[in-house]
């Protein structure tokens, strides 16, 4: 893997620079835009850099006026406080009247773990894809991160994308964001294994570890939540017979949710959903709450050659 990179850095660098070429960007900060990595916008075009104060409501709806005025507004912050806390202002004002408002929540999933409970993000795609016509977008890595940037802006409607905190490691070349489109990481036979999000780059290590007992694994990267690509997925678990779905987020409501309710339309086949498990988690040190949830790489691997080591499923 390359160097550690920071994704809100990233993010804001990617920003400023689609600023430099579109006038119409507004970026809109509730007191964290040097956090969300928005200080070099503010410093070149102040005159589209807002900052609202602690006023998420009022943020949201400020971000749905400016989008009717023809401006594309971006408002990032952390991810709880820009899905949960704003929730209705969310559904009505940017999903019921289709505006084309852009929505960063940084520091997902357990990334502020210090923090605790009310820092974690661990509802938002399910909160943020329950609304209709809202793109949900959770890039691997900064390179992704860059290109959904582009992606969510030329996309005409509302997006919600989440990116995470600290180092991250570039797991991919550089290459167009597309969204709605998973890729292939690792071809495989035996189970098909889906992340997505930062925890993309422990699942990767997890895949190797179980080549090595002789599990081969396909692992499937899913960027995009929703819309989610369900052909690719579809294709890689009528050849495995079985799939596991990895993400940073609540066993409920988010990716595993999401293909669940695929495979509920499609095909019948078995389906292990690794998660954050459903309850208050506490706070500590980054790798010791992930370990506690069952989200470090060791845990993946058994979990998984566990389940992968199953009598064969029925797929129908």
């Amino acid at each position: 893997m390359s160097a550690m990179r920071d994704p809100r850095k990233t993010f804001g660098a990617a920003l400023t620079s689609a600023a430099e070429r579109d006038a119409a960007i507004v970026a809109l900060s509730v007191d964290s835009g040097l956090s969300s990595g928005l200080g070099q916008l503010r410093a070149t075009h102040p005159e589209r850099y807002i900052e609202v104060g602690i006023m998420e409501q009022a943020a949201t709806g400020m971000a749905s006026g400016l989008a009717t005025a023809g401006k594309v507004p971006v408002l990032c912050a952390i991810a709880p406080f820009v899905t949960a806390r704003n929730f209705e202002m969310f559904r009505n004002d940017l999903g019921y009247m289709r505006q084309n408002v852009k929505i960063v929540g940084r520091n997902a999933g357990l990334s502020y773990s210090q923090l605790g409970p009310t820092h974690h993000s661990l509802d938002d795609i399910a909160l943020t894809r329950m609304i209709p016509g809202v793109v949900v977008i959770a890039p691997q890595d900064c390179g992704e991160i860059e290109g959904a940037v582009q992606a969510m802006l030329r996309h005409d409607g509302p997006v919600y994308m989440r990116i995470g905190a600290g180092g991250i490691p570039d797991l991919f070349p550089p290459g167009p964001f597309k969204i709605g489109r998973g890729r292939v990481i690792t071809e495989g036979d035996h189970v098909t294994v889906v992340s997505t999000g930062h925890v993309t780059a422990a699942v990767q290590d997890a895949v190797a570890d179980l080549r090595a007992r002789g599990i081969r694994a396909e692992h499937i990267g899913m960027p995009t939540i929703e819309p989610l690509d369900g052909e690719l997925l579809l294709a890689s678990i009528s050849r495995t017979g079985r799939i596991v779905t990895v993400e940073e987020h609540y066993e409920r409501g988010g990716l595993g949710g999401a293909v669940a309710e695929l495979l509920s339309k499609t095909l019948r086949a078995p389906h292990l959903v690794i998660g954050v498990p459903h309850r208050f988690v506490p706070s500590g040190p980054y790798e010791d709450v992930l370990e506690a949830c069952g989200l470090d790489v060791r845990s993946l691997t058994d979990r998984i050659a566990a389940f992968a080591g199953e009598e064969a499923p029925l797929v129908s």
